[in-house]
C-alpha cells in the first residue's frame, strides 16, 4: 500500500464516526477519488483547514484496489478560497462549482481539462471577476468537457457568448454588464443538461436564481 501525493481540490466532506471526515477530492493524476480523513475534527488534526471545499491542496494518501476509500494522512494548503466567502453571492457560486464538479466527475478518471478549468475560473475570482460569468464559463465548459454539450437554440447574445466563451480565456472575454440576466436562459438550459445527465436535483440551482 504505497503513499501518494497528488495536487487536488477538496470537494465535499461530511461527517464519519465520531472525529473522522469522509472526503471527496479531484486530484490531477487519478481524477476524483474519496476517502476517509481519520480525526480531522479535532482542533489539532493533520488536515487543518484544508478541507474547506474548493481549498486547493497537496493530498497525501493511501490507496489499496481492493477498497473503494483511500486513506488520507494530511495535506498541505496550496491556496485557499476563504477571502472570497465575505461576499454571500460569491460563496454560493463556489457551493455551485463544487456541487457541479463533485456530480460530474466520474471516479478515478484523470482530466487535466477539467484541472485547468477549475484552476482558472477560481483565479478569475480571485482577482474580482464577476461570479456570474464564472458561473457560466465554468458551466459551459463543464457539460463540453463532460460530452453532452446540447444543440444551442438559445437568443443571438447568449450564442454569441458561448461562441467567445469557447475560444477565450475567462479573463480575456469581452467586457460587459455582467449579472444574473445575462445569457440566463443558456445558464438554465446547461443547469437542466446536467440535471438531467446526473439524474438528480443540485441543490445550489434554486439558490442561485433566488439571488
Amino acid at each position: 500500500m504505497p503513499g501518494r501525493v497528488s495536487e487536488a481540490f477538496v470537494l465535499r466532506t461530511y461527517p464519519f464516526q465520531e472525529s473522522d471526515l469522509i472526503t471527496s477530492f479531484f486530484t490531477r493524476e487519478a481524477g476524483k477519488l474519496r476517502g476517509i480523513a481519520k480525526r480531522a475534527r479535532k482542533p489539532k488534526s493533520a488536515f487543518g483547514s484544508g478541507l474547506e471545499r474548493l481549498s486547493r491542496v497537496r493530498m497525501f494518501y493511501f490507496q489499496k484496489e481492493t477498497r473503494e476509500l483511500v486513506s488520507l494522512t494530511s495535506c498541505e494548503l496550496v491556496q485557499s478560497v476563504f477571502a472570497l466567502q465575505s461576499s454571500y453571492d460569491v460563496s454560493l457560486a463556489l457551493d455551485y462549482l463544487a456541487e457541479v464538479a463533485e456530480h460530474l466527475l466520474p471516479a478515478a478518471e484523470p482530466n487535466e481539462r477539467f484541472f485547468r478549468l477549475l484552476i482558472a475560473v477560481l483565479d478569475d475570482l480571485r482577482q474580482g471577476g464577476n461570479h456570474w460569468r464564472a458561473i457560466l464559463y465554468f458551466t459551459l465548459w463543464g457539460v463540453r468537457l463532460s460530452g453532452f454539450l446540447p444543440e444551442l437554440r438559445l437568443r443571438q447574445e447568449s450564442v454569441e457568448i458561448a461562441e467567445e466563451m469557447f475560444v477565450s480565456p475567462i479573463r480575456a472575454l469581452s467586457e460587459r454588464e455582467w449579472t444574473k440576466k445575462t445569457a440566463a436562459d443558456l445558464r438554465r438550459a446547461l443547469g437542466r443538461e446536467i440535471e438531467s445527465h446526473v439524474e438528480r436535483r443540485l441543490l445550489t440551482l434554486p439558490m442561485l436564481e433566488a439571488l
